[in-house]
């Protein structure tokens, strides 16, 4: 992945991460661009800072997008008390037998 993607993915895991979606006067946002100037070089420059700005920042785009997922997941499947036996059926996508009668 290249820098100027992984910049773009990163605010918008900050975006999603924020509660009002508005990232213009974050301070993470800030920083996140102030380091990509910082560290931005030219093609003909060789730079182990760089690179390692790199690696950084796709660390936490990882670990920004993992959280995320983890609350969506625990926030669907956490316990809520006793469920109904068609509840739980439901939620693990089986399908109840029908009485006729």
């Amino acid at each position: 992945m290249t820098a100027t993607k992984t910049l773009r993915a990163l605010l918008q895991e900050l975006r999603y991460a924020s509660p009002n979606g508005c990232i213009k006067n974050s301070l993470a946002a800030r920083y996140l661009l102030a380091q990509y100037k910082k560290y931005s070089t030219t093609d003909l420059q060789l730079c182990k800072a760089r690179d390692e700005a790199l690696f950084l920042s796709q660390t936490y785009l990882t670990y920004l997008g993992s959280l995320r997922k983890y609350n969506e997941l625990h926030k669907e499947y956490h316990g809520r008390g006793e469920r109904s036996v068609k509840e739980t059926a439901d939620l693990v996508g089986f399908k109840l037998p029908t009485d006729p009668k």
